[in-house]
């Protein structure tokens, strides 16, 4: 009967994933070596390094990062929850996030709310269990217990961000934002300023929207101040094209001569609809939007807007977070600036 051959390496574990010791026989190394390398790849000689990247790559391997993070009590996972990963004002932030904390060692594991602060909170709960580096939340409305969740981390020594946000009323946690009340009165001091005395907010349909409620109270606040007349509308959910244009109809007979809406979409479709029923914009209606969405500026008239600071918001935050976790020191707070961007939708006036 033939012997059965010595295997050269020991057989892999259960799984068939390569493991450390693969590495460290191909590469002709310790394993502690390896573990080293993957730890604090500058403190490796750079021959043994090339070896052990080499030997990486001919194996396959990829590093057990649950084994890491019981070492540490720390994951290389940066958790953020956004409100919705596929809508084009928050994929900015996303991007800005993922670029900011490229080359650092910790990954970006993103979890989408749908803006619900009840799901926000059974998400928090279920990523709180992989021990993430950092948590990153949309704004600063949340439920009660997911409240003490983040405040639980944050003494724990997990650094908190809220991010489009930063209003007095902080909660205890940094904000990387803006101020959305002020956006709002400065939409309303827009139209006031070009002579529009009958103004409507029309509101995101979306409970849970809270900026954008913020937004319309600033607004009318700001038109009552000057008093003029001033109406807040609440948008259909669904398409928010076909939500702009149902508002625009709704609004067609209404004593109004200037309407702000809640995000751009809704606006462009209240602009298709005024088209389609031969109102003329700006001349009988003026349209002001918010989210400066590329769509906008190349309609006829072109849309003004509100630009926030999409992207900035999220390579703020991954910053902060850095800095954060590097010096053990709180996140810094940071207010982002904001621009009004006047196009033709809002060149003139109805007396």
């Amino acid at each position: 009967m033939a012997a059965t051959p010595e295997p050269s390496r020991r057989a892999r574990r259960g799984h068939g994933r390569p493991t450390l010791h693969d590495v460290a026989g191909v590469a002709g190394v310790t394993r502690i070596t390896v573990s080293r390398f993957l730890r604090e790849p500058e403190v490796v000689a750079e021959p043994t390094a090339t070896r052990i990247r080499e030997a990486i790559a001919q194996t396959g391997y990829v590093p057990n990062r649950q084994a890491g993070q019981l070492a540490s009590a720390r994951s290389q996972i940066v958790a953020a929850l956004i409100p919705n990963v596929g809508h084009s004002i928050f994929a900015e932030t996303i991007q800005g996030l993922s670029e900011g904390l490229r080359g650092s060692g910790l990954e970006l594991l993103l979890a989408s709310t749908g803006y619900s602060m009840e799901r926000e909170e059974a998400q928090l709960r279920a990523l709180l269990g992989w021990a993430p580096a950092a948590l990153i939340v949309t704004g600063r409305h949340h439920t009660a217990a997911a409240s003490r969740l983040l405040r639980d981390a944050q003494a724990a020594g997990t650094p908190v961000v809220e991010i489009w946000d930063h209003h007095a009323a902080a909660g205890g946690f940094a904000q990387i934002g803006f101020d959305h009340d002020a956006v709002g009165r400065a939409m309303a001091l827009h139209l006031l300023e070009r002579g529009h005395r009958s103004l409507v907010y029309v509101d995101s349909g979306v409970a849970e929207d809270f900026r954008a409620h913020e937004r319309g109270e600033g607004f009318a606040a700001e038109a009552r101040a000057a008093r003029a007349r001033v109406k807040t509308v609440r948008a259909a959910t669904g398409n928010p094209f076909d939500a702009g244009r149902r508002a625009f109809e709704t609004l067609g007979t209404a004593r109004c001569s200037a309407i702000a809406f809640a995000n751009d979409q809704l606006a462009c479709g209240a602009l298709m609809a005024a088209h389609a029923r031969g109102v003329r914009v700006p001349q009988d209606l003026a349209l002001l939007g918010f989210g400066d969405f590329p769509i906008g500026a190349h309609l006829q008239p072109a849309l003004s807007t509100v630009r926030p600071p999409r992207d900035e918001i999220g390579r703020a935050a991954a910053a902060a977070v850095l800095e954060a976790v590097a010096s053990g020191a709180p996140v810094q707070a940071r207010a982002l600036p904001w621009e009004l961007i006047a196009r033709e939708s809002t060149s003139a006036s109805k007396d």
